[in-house]
């Protein structure tokens, strides 16, 4: 708003004109333009759009300041000419530290961003200090400041000299900026050449040798789905490695001690040398996934991002992949059910390694009051009713928990994707929240908590301290080296310590047991980001309300009491029927009625008819307790894995005889009608060779590249 009145004010200001109206109306056009980048507003990308950007903003204010000048009789002075020569070349300098900025970051800039990764065999210089390109074209634009503000005193107080001293200081400035970025374009501050950096990428994978490889590729909000498998990756056997394609999803990846290449060109992918690669494993069905799918010396499994009854975990798209690993029987039979072309001998069931966090319920509260946890999932990509439970009944369920006959607590996670496709369950997801504000509100001023609140108030004290000391050391700990660091140089220093890895898993253990203790067990919350992950929210509940997703799956583990909401209405047996995972389940409809009986079963051990059947289906779902979940995975990645080298050696077998075949006589093979069939031979000949010249390849995408065997 201060934006959209800002300028109109300026301008009436100058045409008026009034000087201090003008130089009041300027000053909040600034300081409006300051808080819209503090805040990342999308205003900002709108105003760039209809060429209202951030340049022809400031050009408009100096215009402006012109103007001012014009109508208050100055347009013949010295003063005036001084503004216009100055805000020109203070125009002409914006061209230099653009070209400065973008070339710096340029060749700051890898074909690779690595961590864990040992790339000493090339020379990556420090980066520039982060104050010289971090938002850089606003911090230039901003250096108009003492020419406008020098110029507006010159005219309300007289004083010319001040005008002066204002545009000198504004040139000075903009000329000292370009000064400080140029000596980062001299080739000692810049970074390696792109083939160095291959070379050196393609020896440390000679000398680590990798076998297990996690691929993983997808938009900017999907990193959870790379996330749950960090920790199966570093209790994998053999050499692991993480393959990445996407530069902004690395910041957001978890701290982990497997090595991880971000890859984001398809042609550089396809030339690394991958020869020693057997499982690779997809954690998501997306495009790019054809680069790497392309290896033939590995083995390719889809293991996914979660176990639902959700079409995605049926896509056809998995027939690509040598082996679909499932969780445990239920996701057999949903492919044979699916009938999408994946064979039942190509699945494998290997339980699901990223549950051990989650504990088993004991049949009693965690707390005096029931916890309850409301995780819907997201809208998703179409307006199918049965996609999430927030839209049709998540005010409902929220509602009748919170006006529930016997206390509970309500702990609200919304899927990290919601609102980013509908603007209706966006607005939901806002109004729940606000629900659970001011419950949280009425709770802490209710008299019957009055005397829980007075005995916890000091151990809240020190938790809500301890949490600080923990986030501070673990914001120290979080990237290795100086700060401000660019990406090329966080892969240069970001190398795997044993110590450093022990003494976050340590303090993360620490932050989880600050953040529950840092208010009462009777307060309601809203949880949302990285932290506190899903399975610490699973442990802090006694029951829980969702919808069909992976995130009931999980759930399962703790044998715990849950309901699931039949959106799209399809009544209680035939939702049941299409949906394997709430067999077990309390059936909500969207009015959630009957949430009274989930309350009942988690209250009483004796009032929950569910119990037993929780436990049949959460080996069905899930798999066996015995063996671990993670001694089955590293027993399918033994088995797969000495497929992959069966077929190598019978390939090289193969390779080895076709090389050799006797060659013919040259004179037999010359004489008369025998000529074609020489040049078949000569063909064959070529082929075998693996000296000869390749012909092209019209497939090059997918045909088997550097990776193939040597």
């Amino acid at each position: 708003m201060l934006m959209m009145l800002g300028y109109p004010c300026v301008m009436i200001a100058g045409l008026l004109p009034d000087i201090w109206f003008f130089a009041a109306a300027t000053a909040v056009t600034y300081l409006a333009d300051w808080y819209l980048h503090q805040r990342g507003s999308y205003l900002i990308n709108r105003l760039g759009k209809v060429r209202a950007g951030l340049s022809i903003r400031f050009l408009l204010r100096q215009l402006m300041v012109l103007l001012l000048l014009a109508r208050m009789d100055a347009a013949e002075e010295p003063l005036f000419y001084a503004a216009v020569a100055c805000f020109l070349v203070f125009y002409g300098l914006q061209a230099p530290h653009g070209a400065l900025t973008t070339l710096i970051r340029l060749r700051r800039s890898l074909p690779i961003v690595t961590r864990n990764v040992d790339l000493h065999a090339v020379r990556i210089p420090d980066a520039p200090p982060r104050a010289l390109l971090h938002r850089a074209s606003e911090k230039m634009l901003h250096l108009d400041l003492p020419a406008v503000a020098g110029v507006l005193l010159a005219v309300g107080t007289g004083e010319d000299v001040i005008g002066y001293i204002g545009a000198g200081l504004t040139l000075l400035l903009a000329v000292g900026y370009n000064a400080l970025l140029a000596p980062y374009l001299r080739r000692s501050r810049r970074a390696p050449a792109v083939p160095a950096v291959l070379d050196a990428l393609d020896v440390w994978l000679r000398e680590y040798r990798p076998t297990v490889v996690l691929y993983f590729s997808g938009s900017s909000e999907s990193a959870y789905q790379g996330n749950m498998w960090l920790d199966t990756m570093a209790a994998v056997e053999g050499r692991p490695l993480i393959i990445m394609r996407e530069r902004n999803l690395v910041p957001q990846l978890a701290d982990t001690s497997v090595p991880v290449i971000c890859v984001p060109g398809g042609t550089h992918l396809m030339n690394m040398d991958l020869s020693t690669v057997r499982v690779c494993l997809y954690p998501a069905n997306v495009g790019k996934n054809i680069h790497m799918l392309r290896v033939p010396t590995a083995k390719h499994v889809f293991i996914g991002h979660g176990d639902s009854d959700k079409l995605a975990s049926v896509n056809p798209y998995s027939k690509v992949y040598d082996e679909v690993w499932t969780a445990g029987r239920a996701g057999r039979d949903r492919y044979a059910l699916a009938d999408v072309g994946v064979r039942d001998e190509d699945i494998v069931e290997v339980g699901r390694p990223q549950l051990a966090p989650i504990e088993s319920w004991t049949g009693t509260t965690k707390n005096p009051v029931p916890t309850v946890l409301y995780a819907p999932t997201w809208e998703g990509w179409d307006d199918n009713p049965g996609n999430t439970s927030l839209l049709l009944a998540g005010e409902n369920i929220i509602r009748r928990l919170l006006k529930a006959e016997n206390p509970v607590r309500v702990i609200y996670k919304p899927h990290p994707f919601t609102g980013i496709r509908s603007a209706k369950a966006k607005a939901v997801d806002a109004r729940i929240q606000a629900m659970i504000v001011k419950a949280t509100e009425a709770r802490a001023t209710d008299p019957r908590w009055a005397q829980e609140a007075s005995a916890a108030a000091a151990g809240q004290s020190e938790a809500t301290a301890e949490l600080a000391r923990v986030e501070a050391r673990l914001a120290e700990l979080a990237k290795p080296g100086r700060a401000g660091g660019d990406e090329s140089e966080e892969s240069r220093v970001s190398l795997a310590d044993p110590a450093r890895q022990a003494e976050i898993a340590t303090l993360r253990s620490r932050w989880n047991d600050a953040y529950w203790g840092s208010f009462g067990w009777w307060e309601h919350r809203t949880v949302t980001g990285s932290e506190p992950k899903l399975y610490d929210c699973f442990n802090q509940s006694d029951a829980m309300v969702s919808d069909i997703s992976s995130v009931v799956s999980d759930f399962i583990a703790s044998g715990k009491p849950y309901a699931v909401t039949d959106s799209a209405q399809l009544g209680e047996e035939e939702f049941k029927r299409q949906n394997t995972a709430v067999r077990a389940a309390v059936i909500l409809p969207n009015s959630a009625e009957g949430i009274d009986e989930l309350l009942r079963a988690v209250a009483d051990p004796a009032a929950d008819p569910l119990a037993e059947d929780r436990h049949e289906l959460k080996s069905y779902l899930l798999g066996p307790d015995e063996p671990t979940s993670m001694e089955q995975f590293n027993a399918a990645v033994r088995a797969l894995a000495a497929k992959a080298e069966a077929r190598n050696t019978g390939v090289a077998q193969r390779v080895g005889e076709q090389a050799a075949v006797p060659r013919p006589d040259p004179e037999a093979a010359s004489s008369g009608a025998g000529n074609g069939a020489a040049e078949v031979v000569a063909e064959a000949e070529a082929a075998a060779d693996p000296d000869a010249p390749e012909a092209p390849d019209a497939d090059a995408e997918v045909g088997a590249g550097p990776s193939s065997i040597r």
